[in-house]
């Protein structure tokens, strides 16, 4: 029996490059990495290709602007049915 495994698709939402501050060459080039990293590949194989972010270990890191901890850690907490991205 062949097991079909829905392959997701990439779609970007309107907007979501506003903060981009970049030229139109390197957002193209940007998007279509983006594009291929995921390309053809089913949800349990991009989910194997993450990785888990422990955040206590992000705070303590001095790489890492206290800015962007926020933000990763708004990411992180708020609610998946809101997010744009699919």
């Amino acid at each position: 029996m062949t097991e079909n495994k829905k392959i997701p698709t990439i779609e970007f939402a309107p907007g979501c490059f506003d903060n981009f501050e970049g030229t139109q060459e390197e957002l193209d080039t940007l998007i279509k990495e983006i594009k291929e990293m995921f390309e053809g590949k089913t949800k349990e194989e991009i989910e194997s290709m993450s990785n888990v972010v422990d955040l206590e270990e992000l705070a303590m890191d001095e790489s890492v602007s206290d800015e962007e901890f926020e933000r990763i850690a708004n990411i992180i907490f708020e609610d998946p049915s809101q997010r744009k991205l699919q």
